[in-house]
């Protein structure tokens, strides 16, 4: 492998100069710098970037934290964060927490000892107390951590209480809720937003847990219908679980949408992969890790000091599971 010492002295040129055109940084003559790059063509050189890292204290690269790689919701996150990062010459390391804040701090302070330029994170656990010594941009993303730190969510709660309007002028009336872990902020505003309607309409509260997964809300949804087989509409806190209703239903003989209506939430792309396609309150997925990403790359170039707090709304998608 070729080094700066064979560039230069192909090119003709110090070692100094060929850095200067590396980095883009003190003037180079425009012949020089036709040269450098020639030689770097030629010889096939590639810059050290652990060395260069070192010696700029920045990696050009950012680190994402999510909860569960396994949920569909959050690779469409990771794919919108990339197609901004990546074209401005950023590279993306994808890091899973399982919500286990010693993992998340291990992640935070093994890659800022490495000179990281940010990092984009969705966490439950992590809070100010946690954050306040790293001294790289962070953005929270899908879920609020700190006023003192930027962020990009939606609100759950408007969405979740729109998605049960439309079940109710649908003919709805005994509707339960598959919610979500009861620690997470997105689970418990949506819970939230069921259990007002209820009481709002003087109806039943019929909860089980189904933990933001598809096999438990499949086994949720069964305990739900064997005790209480009045139910006509079942409100899942995401779509994971949903599918796990529409799967249960199956199971157990009942007709989706005729007999039993299922509403998810989050808008993943699965819910067109299922019969019937899935109706939920769909986020804006896409937008939010464009603009949390965003976010992140202007406080690295720009203005690191600078909070900003963006909420966004989520869009009834009408489709077939809801009648």
């Amino acid at each position: 492998m070729a080094t700066i010492k064979e560039v230069a002295k192909k090119a003709g040129v110090s070692v100094a100069t060929v850095s200067r055109v590396l980095n883009n940084k003190g003037y180079v003559h425009e012949d020089t710098r036709k040269a450098v790059n020639l030689a770097i063509k030629e010889l096939g050189y590639k810059p050290n970037s652990v060395a260069r890292s070192l010696y700029k204290k920045t990696s050009k690269t950012i680190g994402f934290l999510i909860p569960d790689i396994t949920n569909p919701f959050f690779p469409q996150l990771v794919r919108a964060v990339e197609d901004v990062m990546y074209p401005a010459g950023y590279t993306t390391i994808l890091f899973n927490s399982d919500e286990n804040l010693e993992h998340e701090l291990e992640y935070i302070e093994g890659m800022t000892s490495k000179y990281i330029d940010g990092f984009i994170v969705v966490s439950n656990t992590l809070q100010w107390e946690h954050l306040q010594g790293i001294h790289v941009p962070i953005v929270a993303l899908d879920r609020h951590i700190d006023k003192r730190i930027s962020s990009v969510t939606i609100d759950n709660y408007a969405g979740g209480k729109e998605a049960i309007e439309f079940m109710m002028k649908q003919g709805c009336t005994q509707i339960a809720h598959l919610e979500g872990p009861d620690h997470v902020f997105t689970s418990m505003e949506r819970k939230r937003a069921y259990v007002d309607m209820m009481n709002d309409h003087d109806l039943p509260i019929l909860c089980q847990q189904g933990h933001y997964e598809l096999g438990q809300g499949m086994v949720s949804t069964m305990q739900l219908l064997s005790n209480h087989p009045q139910i006509d509409g079942i409100f899942a806190g995401n779509d994971v679980m949903a599918i796990g209703a529409l799967k249960a239903a199956a199971k157990l003989g009942i007709e989706v949408p005729k007999e039993l209506s299922v509403m998810g939430f989050d808008g993943v792309e699965w819910g067109t992969a299922v019969t019937p396609e899935l109706t939920t309150m769909q986020q804006p997925i896409y937008e939010m890790g464009k603009r949390a990403a965003e976010l992140l790359l202007g406080q690295i170039q720009d203005s690191p000091s600078q909070v900003e707090h963006q909420r966004l709304h989520t869009t009834l998608k009408i489709r077939q599971s809801v009648q």
